[in-house]
């Protein structure tokens, strides 16, 4: 897209108030990348964050022998309406594009995600590549589904963001060992949750192969 417009990296960095060697970073793929970067990327070069993560994804599926790319479906399990709202609203304000589906206690997240119960049509649909789990859930805890998650094959390869209102205590610990890749402490913004992208890498947390896995 720089090359398109015409102009140099010194020029783009200057644009996007990014230094010129993250930018040669960045074009060179050595680089992870925060939402804030890709929102000011995004703004210097006159695109959406869409626009810009879809020529991405063409990238992305050269350096994957072909597998040809779209973007991942998000899971939130939440149960406070209030959090659940301020999380899709920190979505928005990043300008990230992916669908987010949002259940309400622990036993829908989990019908959500292995096709039982309300969610037995889901059979042969995608599974999500990413779930944001609150811990405090009624029916089944986050603790019990991160756990469910994380030991089924079909599932544990799913990066899971444990939402909680304290990055203190057991159960952060406990979610660490079961394999939670990161925390988010409520109410989620755009600058925690940002926070946690290099984490996730950036890339592969909202682009995915066609070959994702399957309710089964």
């Amino acid at each position: 897209m720089r090359l398109q417009l015409g102009i140099s990296q010194e020029e783009l960095a200057e644009r996007a108030d990014l230094h010129r060697t993250y930018i040669a970073g960045i074009e060179r793929g050595g680089r992870n990348i925060t939402l804030r970067s890709v929102d000011k990327l995004a703004k210097a070069l006159r695109v959406s964050v869409s626009a810009l993560l879809s020529d991405a994804a063409g990238d992305v599926k050269s350096s994957r022998s072909g597998a040809p790319s779209t973007v991942v479906d998000i899971l939130l399990v939440e149960d406070n309406p209030s959090d659940a709202a301020l999380t899709v609203r920190a979505f928005a304000e990043a300008r990230i594009i992916n669908p987010v589906h949002t259940v309400r206690d622990g036993q829908e997240a989990l019908d959500f995600l292995f096709g039982t119960g309300a969610y037995a049509n889901r059979k042969g649909l995608e599974l999500p590549q990413v779930i944001l789990l609150d811990l405090n859930l009624p029916k089944v805890s986050g603790i019990e589904v991160l756990r469910r998650i994380k030991r089924d094959p079909r599932t544990g390869h799913i990066a899971v963001i444990v939402l909680t209102v304290s990055s203190e205590g057991h159960d952060i610990r406990e979610c660490k060992r079961l394999g939670a890749e990161n925390y988010i402490v409520k109410p989620v913004g755009f600058q925690n949750f940002s926070q946690i992208t290099p984490q996730l890498s950036f890339l592969w947390a909202l682009l995915k192969p066609s070959s994702s896995a399957l309710v089964t």
